[in-house]
């Protein structure tokens, strides 16, 4: 028997984003979890998990359902990190090139950016921030592809059709990152015009984000690969490995990011559309 939360799935998809999206705000804007010696807005993805936790208990569907199988956990998250780690290679090998020649120097530094008591950035070394740099981050994967890839995909696609569910989350997933460059035009370090151009380009980067993980979901039938590769880029690629040319750290770290993407994007594409050509 349907409950009126899976009658109207489309509803209930916008409703759970804009109130995950208002707590998030909050957190952004007013806790600003960032912004401590922690360095991530961690506690609206939690909510977020309590929320997917209490909708799926009133739509009576299992997490097995949503993509969280029990089987080849480990596995599959190890495939999503190699994946990540080849696309990625590249992405970096490309960035230090362009860098040597344009500064005559680079490298490559791990740490984890974080803040002092008096509000200045600093570097972190120690195995305590890396360990909270994970923890928080497999909370944030955990909860964004649990929603948005996991559930949202198991209550639209009853409504849509598979192509227009996914452009639909990721659609979604765009604006979520809106919060980002909203929160430095407001406090007044860009223009509307950055604004502008910051959001979009969000909404584009987040948007081919979010359609590669909704493929890796379909193609394999787990999250756990997406997840395995949504980790490896917020940990990896936007936490903990940094490039320093001139003495100026991730400069071109925007660039890195979208030729990352965009290889794995296309990797992905061409695997799916191979899969659907021996399916014919």
């Amino acid at each position: 028997m349907k409950t009126k939360l899976d009658k109207k799935p489309i509803e209930t998809c916008v409703f759970i984003f804009l109130l995950c999206s208002a707590v998030r705000m909050i957190e952004y804007f007013a806790i600003r979890t960032d912004e401590t010696v922690l360095a991530e807005n961690f506690l609206h993805k939690i909510f977020g998990i309590v929320i997917l936790a209490i909708t799926l208990r009133r739509v009576k569907i299992s997490w097995d359902s949503i993509g969280f199988k029990k089987v080849n956990i480990v596995q599959n998250i190890l495939k999503g990190f190699a994946f990540a780690t080849v696309c990625f290679s590249v992405a970096y090998f490309i960035e230090c090139i362009s860098l040597y020649c344009m500064n005559g120097s680079v490298k490559l530094s791990v740490y984890i950016s974080g803040f002092s008591l008096n509000g200045e950035m600093i570097k972190q070394n120690g195995i305590i921030f890396v360990i909270l740099c994970i923890g928080f981050n497999v909370i944030n994967v955990w909860m964004e592809e649990g929603i948005f890839r996991g559930l949202f995909s198991k209550l639209l696609i009853s409504k849509m059709k598979f192509g227009v569910t996914i452009f639909f989350i990721a659609l979604l997933f765009g604006i979520w990152h809106w919060v980002m460059p909203l929160r430095d035009f407001i406090e007044g370090r860009s223009s509307v015009a950055n604004l502008l151009v910051m959001g979009i380009g969000y909404t584009v980067l987040a948007g081919i984000m979010s359609i590669k993980w909704s493929i890796l979901y379909k193609v394999s039938g787990s999250l756990w690969i997406g997840l395995g590769d949504h980790l490896f880029n917020n940990v990896i690629v936007t936490n903990l490995l940094h490039v320093i040319s001139n003495n100026d750290a991730d400069s071109m770290k925007i660039v890195r990011i979208m030729i990352g993407q965009l290889i794995s994007f296309l990797l992905v594409m061409i695997y799916y559309r191979k899969t659907i050509d021996n399916n014919e």
